[in-house]
């Protein structure tokens, strides 16, 4: 099977790619613009292998993208390429309307003309995945209840809102033009390889670095934590078992307060990383509260029980044993972080700019 990946150096999508090559026999072209978040240093350990390659290109170039399905004849087409920090939408949203919705409309485009032009069988079992973010569906209010395929979209930030939007027009093109989509809704990734300015691996950065681990409000937002690996496996049987036509919401069971999780990376730190930077006696004593992010969602949890019962998926990882492995991980490939950290991001939180120079 051929699978074209766009957005393979980023987070997720490097990840489904090492998985790919490593777990299958399945051959990939990885198409990624390479903005900030994309990496192939992520990628560097199977770059040489034959059934792998990678090419730069913006999705939003259909000419470009067209000549590519032309050429690489591929079975499926696995859409992860995306603005997906909430933080930087906040400060600039233009480049998430950008890519999220015109780079997918015009990704949809360049698919349809592809898919049209395939004899049977090919034509029949061609699929488009499209890769989304449970953000679409707003917040949850209150302990109770979860996210799943039915739950009313009400994105909050610009990056959920441009999400949302993808996710209309990949539904669009499947009911107007028959084009064979499937859609996955994921909760908050985490893991090896993860860009520092998200949660998890800016915690670790910044107290091994002795700078102020930045909460927003009081913490007491929840998210359910899936890891990345797990996401991958997931995202695989979808494209390859999922039905046309269908939603997918994928979670890691994994419900934790922002507050609890930036604790749990302290202690791992005290027992894994126990010389402390200068001038400090414990990680927990870096916490900072700092002002909330505008329009702050208060708690996600996602409902997996669809891609469990039919497509037999379910998490392998707990969040103690993969925040565990991310930590080790993260204090065993500090060379590949300072790489990413090479000027343009320092480990600060974005889309509050009254805190930027505290935190930087």
């Amino acid at each position: 099977m051929r699978i074209l990946v766009t957005g393979g150096a980023g987070f997720i999508g490097s990840a489904l790619i090492r998985h790919l090559i490593d777990h299958t026999e399945h051959e990939v072209l990885n198409l990624d613009k390479l903005t900030y978040a994309g990496n192939l240093q992520s990628l560097q350990r199977i770059a040489d292998n034959p059934r792998y390659e990678f090419v730069q290109a913006d999705i939003a170039d259909q000419v470009s993208v067209s000549a590519l399905l032309a050429r690489f004849q591929p079975h499926a087409i696995m859409h992860l390429a995306a603005e997906s920090h909430v933080d930087r939408s906040i400060d600039g949203p233009a480049d998430f309307i950008y890519t999220n919705i015109v780079g997918t409309y015009s990704l949809l485009e360049a698919a349809r003309g592809y898919w049209s032009s395939l004899e049977k069988p090919a034509r029949d079992t061609f699929r488009f995945h499209h890769v989304s973010t449970d953000e679409v569906f707003g917040d949850l209010h209150g302990p109770d209840g979860l996210f799943d395929e039915n739950t009313p979209y009400a994105p909050s930030s610009p990056y959920s809102a441009s999400k949302a939007a993808a996710d209309h027009l990949v539904r669009a093109w499947q009911r107007t033009y028959g084009l064979p989509t499937v859609i996955s809704n994921c909760s908050n990734n985490y893991g090896p390889y993860h860009f520092p300015e998200k949660l998890i691996p800016l915690m670790i950065l910044n107290a091994l670095a002795g700078k102020p681990l930045a909460v927003y409000g009081d913490g007491q937002q929840v998210r359910d934590w899936l890891y990345v690996e797990d996401h991958v496996r997931a995202l695989l049987r979808i494209v390859t078992a999922g039905e046309v036509g269908q939603t997918y919401t994928i979670g890691g069971h994994n419900e934790q307060r922002n507050i609890d999780v930036v604790q749990a990376v302290c202690a791992l730190l005290e027992e894994l990383a126990p010389a402390h930077p200068a001038g400090v006696t414990r990680y927990t004593d870096l916490i900072t509260h700092v002002q909330d992010r505008p329009g702050h969602d208060l708690r996600y949890a996602i409902d997996a029980g669809r891609i469990e019962r039919e497509l037999g998926w379910v998490p392998q990882e707990t969040f103690a044993s993969g925040l565990r492995k991310t930590v080790q991980w993260y204090l065993n490939n500090l060379d590949w972080c300072r790489q990413v950290q090479d000027g343009s991001y320092q480990g600060q939180r974005l889309g509050n700019s009254d805190f930027k120079d505290l935190i930087a």
